[in-house]
């Protein structure tokens, strides 16, 4: 077994590369999580970092390949180091960036070989962002939880 894979990785190990190898790494599993809400969300704080620190940068807007509710909608493309991200925009990123169009698909990140245990580790020691322990909750505010119903035998009453 690998010594270093128990020991957190240090401040020295948050090198561009890493990082956007991680952020690969966690946005690729959400893609396929049950629950990929803090993934997604993992995915999103890190590049938000990573371009405040100016270790990534706003390239520009593409059009999404899966729009919600409407014929069209724009991504943000992020470059940081050799690997490409998209997050959603701000109402900034429209008047700032210039818009590429559709998105090319034979444009590909480089595969890497990282744990996802490894990389939320990473990611979460750059951000500061920890994992919340609750269980995916399913009811929506206001909603009671399903109950299984209770039977009684014929002539039982229900007290």
């Amino acid at each position: 077994m690998n010594h270093e894979r128990k020991q957190p990785r240090s401040h020295e190990n948050l090198t561009i590369d890493n990082l956007a190898q991680a952020v690969f790494i966690v946005n690729r599993h959400a893609k396929t999580a049950t629950n990929p809400k803090f993934l997604y969300r993992l995915k999103h704080e890190s590049l938000k970092k990573l371009i405040f620190d100016g270790k990534a940068q706003k390239v520009g807007l593409h059009f999404s390949q899966n729009p919600r509710n409407s014929q069209q909608q724009s991504d943000v493309l992020v470059e940081c180091g050799r690997y490409t991200f998209h997050i959603p925009p701000t109402k900034a990123d429209f008047s700032e960036l210039p818009h590429l169009g559709k998105l090319d698909s034979s444009v590909r990140n480089p595969k890497t070989s990282l744990a996802l245990n490894q990389a939320k580790t990473l990611l979460q020691l750059y951000t500061g962002i920890s994992e919340m322990e609750q269980p995916p909750s399913n009811t929506k505010k206001g909603q009671r939880s399903y109950e299984k119903p209770v039977f009684k035998k014929l002539g039982e009453r229900y007290t």
